[in-house]
């Protein structure tokens, strides 16, 4: 019995990802009002009642799509070696320049105007800003027994946050490349 079991575990887990990458991807390019639950099975490529028996709802598809691309971003970042920090800070802002970002954005705006969702998404961006905050301290060698320095950690990712935002307009990358060269001087100067 236990050989049948570990097969369809194993289908179970991939059809859940395939289900959490979608949902990110429909969030991310059609927003909160274009993305349903079908149409994140249909891109899936799963039937709407295996999305349902996964996620009973849509709220907890998408908090649970964002939840696991962020976990996803943070697994990488803190798979990278220690960089030099001009480095570090260019990883940084990638993390809210791409579609995860994207995706949580749409997810925020829905929870402004959601209160079923709003406790979910504050809860989860807590735990994401935390986990983000620690890689960046890892990733920039940053010691914050320092006066200043969970400060200077805290404005760079605020001034990713700001650039993710300018992305979703415009893709200016060589402005985006100078701003980052200008903070990571920055940082460089207060950690030092």
């Amino acid at each position: 019995m236990a050989a049948v079991t570990a097969p369809k575990q194993d289908r179970s887990r991939a059809t859940r990802q395939r289900l959490l990458e979608a949902a990110v991807a429909c969030l991310a390019e059609h927003g909160w009002a274009g993305s349903t639950v079908a149409v994140v099975a249909e891109r899936a490529g799963v039937s709407r009642g295996a999305a349902q028996h996964h996620f009973p709802t849509r709220e907890d598809l998408f908090t649970a799509a964002v939840e696991y691309v962020a976990e996803e971003r943070s697994q990488a970042l803190r798979a990278l070696p220690r960089r030099d920090r001009h480095e570090a800070v260019a990883a940084l802002v990638d993390l809210y320049t791409g579609p995860l970002f994207r995706a949580a954005l749409h997810l925020w705006v829905a929870a402004s105007d959601e209160a079923q969702l709003r406790d979910r998404v504050t809860e989860l961006e807590a735990r994401v800003g935390r986990e983000s905050h620690r890689i960046a301290v890892e990733l920039l060698g940053a010691d914050e027994s320092r006066p200043g320095v969970r400060e200077t950690v805290q404005g760079l990712l605020d001034m990713a946050r700001g650039l993710g935002l300018a992305t979703l307009l415009t893709d200016d990358r060589a402005r985006r490349e100078r701003v980052v060269a200008q903070w990571a001087r920055l940082v460089n100067e207060e950690l030092a």
